[in-house]
């Protein structure tokens, strides 16, 4: 907040002069008459500009840059300045002879070059298939992928509203750095304020989540303050964020989880963990289960174990409300969880 005050007086004070200096030379090839409106004018004019924009192109501009580039690893960092180092001593060998051309040309000719030259070189290595010191330098975890706990870890939305996130942290199976895009946040702000109380209730439990990992969790969180890929949905700029910070997504969301996985963004699936964590129950075994309502076809009972697994009792609509014992006959993997089928023990 002091920065971007300062920003403001100083950028208005800047642009506040130039425009007295402005007006002072336009009064002067014009005409004296002109002085007073033109000078008032333009100093008014850069004070509001100055006032407005300054904060915008310097200090949130720098936050920006510095974000991003905290995003970068070490090793991509230096690539992309060895790519500009050697495009600019090839634009060099390629300027001398343009150099020698009369007038203008032979002074921007070399110019323009140089900048495009040193653009492609950057670029071309800045690509994490071609980080030339990758294998030389350890991961600094600003691009995750690497060893010792280094990994950026992307929260989707659903993840957050999911909330089991938390539980998972705590248990110390995570090792990195948590990171939530802004737009993620944006996202759950906008959702907390919807209009439709469901929606609204889902915005306002993610946030209680998010507050739930700052307090509770050991594992680094930060904020990524990012503004760019604004023409894509939020989903779209989640991947291509994981994927420029070599990180890997959380999401409960299927549909997100196939499409990071197209495009070889490693995704953790809360409930295809949730899943696999489940004991597993086989055939023949028994228990006791508490039938809770009818199933689908006549006569079917269902119930739930502790752990939310569906278990359809045959024969067991009579017993609604009531504890029975059961034993396996077979189990159903579907892709929301498995589904176990069971008869009533036999006396």
């Amino acid at each position: 907040m002091v920065a971007e005050i300062v920003a403001r007086l100083v950028g208005g004070a800047i642009l506040a002069t130039g425009g007295w200096r402005l007006g002072e030379y336009i009064s002067e090839v014009w005409g004296p008459e002109l002085y007073v409106p033109w000078v008032l004018g333009l100093t008014a004019l850069g004070l509001a500009i100055g006032l407005a924009a300054a904060p915008y192109l310097s200090v949130r501009l720098a936050r920006n840059l510095v974000s991003q580039i905290e995003s970068v690893p070490t090793s991509r960092l230096l690539s992309t300045i060895l790519g500009g180092v050697l495009g600019l001593l090839v634009a060099l060998l390629l300027s001398i002879p343009l150099s020698r051309i009369p007038g203008w040309l032979g002074l921007g000719l070399p110019v323009a070059l140089s900048v495009l030259l040193a653009y492609i070189g950057a670029y071309l290595l800045s690509r994490g298939e071609r980080d030339v010191f990758a294998g030389v330098l350890p991961d600094d975890g600003a691009g995750g992928g690497g060893k010792g706990g280094t990994d950026n870890i992307l929260l989707d939305t659903s993840a957050i509203i999911d909330g089991r996130i938390a539980d998972i942290t705590q248990t110390g199976f995570l090792r990195g750095t948590i990171v939530i895009p802004s737009f993620i946040l944006d996202e759950l702000r906008h959702i907390a304020d919807s209009s439709d109380s469901l929606r609204r209730a889902r915005g306002r439990r993610g946030l209680e989540m998010l507050n739930k990992l700052r307090q509770e969790t050991e594992i680094p969180i930060r904020v990524l303050d990012i503004s760019y890929h604004n023409g894509l949905e939020v989903d779209s700029k989640l991947v291509e964020v994981a994927k420029e910070m070599n990180g890997f997504i959380v999401t409960t969301d299927y549909n997100l989880n196939r499409v990071a996985q197209i495009q070889g963004v490693p995704v953790l699936n809360v409930n295809e963990l949730s899943n696999a964590l489940k004991p597993v129950v086989l055939p023949g075994e028994g228990m006791t289960v508490r039938v809770i309502q009818e199933g689908k076809e006549p006569g079917q009972g269902v119930g739930f174990l502790d752990d939310g697994t569906m278990v359809v009792v045959e024969g067991g609509s009579r017993f609604v409300n009531r504890d029975m014992d059961v034993l396996v006959t077979r189990m159903l993997q579907t892709a929301t969880g498995s589904i176990v089928f069971a008869q009533p023990k036999r006396g």
